[in-house]
């Protein structure tokens, strides 16, 4: 069964159903086949025996008007007991006991093999002496057996060339069919970027099998598109880390100092340290975008807000003060890492941005919702920008230092890739307000 299925699968379309067809129409014209034949042997069989039933009730009156047994006898007509002993002078019955019981219940027979095939009925009747008596009567059903057998012949050839030209217009109507299939596919290998394939008129598979392939080719091309804009965005962050990094290594080769010697290492450092952030964040968007994310477990959003605020106040000194609110319990179905990268990233942000304050809430928003709030006391964001700053490598104050424009974009693509949400808005008093509604 197993080689059938890889054989069966290996074919093509047409082929498959080309032969389900045929099989089909053989199968079908078979059965009619033997249908007509045995609709033909019944009406046969139902003439001989009308014409034997005839027979039989003629020599039957003959009985009951009191003629002799000898007198009603005929070349095909037989009088015999209810045992089959005849009774008009002739030699024994040619059939068995069982057959003779039949022919007394009143069914008839066919007895022998082709050629010399007979057909045997039976009637009973009382003679005037009260004794029963069975009329037997046989007729020769010869011609009709070669009738049949030249008819089911016939059938039989006729149902094979008619599934064989049934088979024949399935394969020409299969390819007439995906004719225009093939033009497609042939005109889809040959597309130029940006193109697109001619929409058939009729209203039919073949042209929702078209927009299905321009709208394949329109989410590649936007996905080339975006690719290559990141690559190059990607490109152009990488250069400036490296170029710092290689022109103080260059300098402080060619011009050997060891009073700047400290100062060129922590210059140094800081690029690499920037470089390295930099190739984790496009890392972390690369698995984003490739929708691979480790199964979500319960995370403890409260603990995971106290331990980003605690690695923010060791990260600096002089920073704005944060502050933590969080009135309830509250767990969010992520990864710990994901929690982590978040609510780092917020705080980065709101610390780069705001004169005094950054405060992170974490506020439940129903049974199925937990909201975290995370705001700063800076200037804010236009309301302009409020959607452009989840654009990757956008900075909109670059002087403001620190990041590559990556933070909030792994943000939203964190947060949505969980089924949630990220919205920015300003708080009443100034400043930029964050809000992720993240489920549990």
């Amino acid at each position: 069964m197993g080689r059938f299925r890889r054989w069966w699968g290996g074919r093509t379309l047409r082929l498959r159903i080309t032969l389900v067809v045929g099989l089909v129409a053989l199968l079908a014209l078979l059965a009619l086949s033997r249908l007509g034949v045995g609709l033909l042997t019944n009406g046969l069989v139902s003439a001989a025996d009308s014409e034997l039933r005839e027979q039989a009730d003629a020599a039957a009156s003959q009985l009951v008007a009191g003629a002799a047994p000898e007198r009603a006898r005929g070349p095909q007509t037989r009088i015999v007991d209810t045992e089959g002993v005849p009774v008009d002078g002739g030699p024994a019955l040619p059939l068995h006991p069982e057959q003779v019981r039949a022919l007394a219940a009143g069914n008839a027979l066919i007895v022998g093999r082709y050629p010399d095939v007979r057909r045997w009925l039976a009637v009973s009747v009382v003679v005037p002496d009260g004794s029963t008596r069975l009329v037997v009567v046989v007729g020769d059903l010869v011609g009709a057996t070669t009738l049949l057998a030249h008819a089911a012949v016939g059938l039989v050839l006729a149902g094979l060339v008619l599934a064989g030209v049934v088979t024949l217009a399935a394969w020409a109507a299969t390819r007439a069919a995906l004719r225009p299939v093939d033009r497609m596919r042939l005109s889809a290998a040959a597309l130029p970027p940006g193109e697109r394939l001619p929409v058939p008129a009729p209203f039919d598979e073949l042209r929702a099998l078209a927009e299905e392939f321009n709208l394949l080719l329109a989410r590649r091309d936007d996905a080339v598109a975006r690719l290559e804009r990141f690559t190059g965005d990607a490109a152009h962050e990488l250069r400036s880390p490296v170029a710092a990094i290689r022109a103080q290594a260059e300098v402080a080769v060619a011009h050997p100092d060891p009073d700047l010697a400290e100062e060129t290492l922590r210059s140094v450092a800081e690029e690499a340290a920037r470089l390295s952030t930099l190739l984790s964040d496009l890392l972390a968007l690369a698995r984003a975008d490739a929708g691979r994310r480790p199964p979500a477990q319960p995370v403890d959003l409260v603990a995971a807000a106290a331990e980003a605020i605690a690695r923010a106040t060791a990260a600096t000194t002089d920073g704005p003060a944060l502050e933590l609110v969080a009135p309830t319990p509250a767990a969010v179905a992520a990864t710990p890492s994901e929690v982590a990268t978040v609510l780092d990233n917020l705080v980065r942000n709101a610390m780069r941005h705001a004169d005094s304050l950054v405060r992170v809430a974490v506020l439940p928003a129903g049974r199925t919702t937990v909201r975290l709030v995370v705001e700063d006391d800076g200037p804010g964001i236009p309301e302009a920008d409020r959607q452009r700053i989840f654009d990757r490598f956008l900075r909109l104050n670059p002087e403001a230092g620190g990041g590559a424009g990556l933070g909030l974009p792994l943000v939203a693509a964190l947060v949505q890739g969980r089924g949630g949400t990220v919205t920015v808005g300003a708080r009443d008093t100034g400043g930029a307000r964050f809000e992720v509604r993240w489920p549990t």
